[in-house]
């Protein structure tokens, strides 16, 4: 069988841009289509290479490895080593994808057609089937993506937590939050923020009451005996959000907590509760936010 190079450059170039655009429409990451050709163009000149030079070494685990980081440094330009890992990850989940379905369209069209030289796949199929191939691989990932997210049902986000404190337990519903990363900065354990009135039972209410003046000094409102029982074991919790860039949270460590899912629980043996002056919801669905860290 006949194989030119040309074709086989082309084909893996425009192989290699799905994939990539792909990634960039999972991440909803905007890249510049020079950034994506360029990617595109890494790949498919690393096959040419092979192809003629049959260097064995060329086409190991390891350098394979270091192609894709390559190639998706390149097209997307992560700023921390952490996303640049999740999106080489994604790009092998999307290429694996890709594969099969093409892979797939191919033999079922003509297998007798298609054969493997220096570790290149090759044959007489058309564009046309591999673009077939990238639709399926379209369809199978952003279905597959679907059926994650509708797994994740609004009872799955919440769960119920225990947590005790100065001997006593307390019981709330508790939403799982995503955005909850909040760590105490000293010792970096976990932060579940629970609404103040649902601890009056295990700190006293001098406390909860107060909690904007002790963070800003005023400790008149509190009774000097609550102040040296309780104040050395309040910690001081920064944290951002929409509202509130440079806020501060006080919190305290909790002597145990539970997490109750699926009527099993789970014994967390660090946690700190974030002690929030306000309620979390207007209907009172649940009373506390923990992160999935936690979980």
């Amino acid at each position: 069988m006949t194989v030119y190079i040309d074709i086989v450059f082309l084909e893996n170039l425009i192989i290699n841009y799905i994939i990539i655009y792909a990634v960039a429409i999972i991440t909803k990451e905007k890249v510049r289509q020079i950034r994506l050709i360029a990617g595109s163009l890494i790949g498919a000149i690393y096959v040419v290479i092979y192809y003629i030079s049959k260097l064995e070494w060329y086409v190991n685990v390891i350098s394979k490895i270091v192609l894709s980081i390559v190639m998706i440094y390149i097209t997307f330009n992560p700023k921390t080593l952490k996303k640049l890992m999740k999106q080489t990850i994604l790009f092998y989940l999307v290429s694996f994808v890709f594969a099969g379905s093409s892979l797939g369209i191919i033999y079922m069209v003509d297998y007798k057609s298609i054969t493997i030289q220096n570790g290149v796949l090759v044959g007489e199929y058309t564009i046309k089937t591999i673009i077939l191939g990238a639709i399926i691989a379209f369809i199978i990932i952003v279905m597959g993506f679907k059926i994650v997210k509708n797994k994740i049902s609004r009872k799955d986000l919440y769960c119920k937590i225990y947590i005790t404190l100065n001997n006593k337990e307390i019981e709330t519903i508790a939403m799982t939050d995503t955005g909850n990363l909040l760590k105490e900065p000293i010792t970096n354990i976990p932060v579940i923020v629970v609404e103040h009135t649902l601890l009056y039972e295990v700190i006293p209410k001098e406390i909860l009451n107060n909690l904007e003046n002790i963070l800003g000094g005023d400790l008149k409102n509190i009774p000097l005996s609550t102040q040296e029982e309780f104040l050395p074991k309040l910690k001081v919790i920064p944290f951002s959000s929409l509202g509130k860039q440079h806020g501060m949270l006080l919190g305290i460590k909790a002597d145990k907590i539970e997490i109750e899912q699926e009527e099993t629980r789970k014994t967390i043996e660090k946690g700190i509760i974030g002690i929030y002056n306000k309620s979390l919801t207007k209907r009172g669905e649940y009373r506390a936010l923990i992160g999935l860290e936690i979980l």
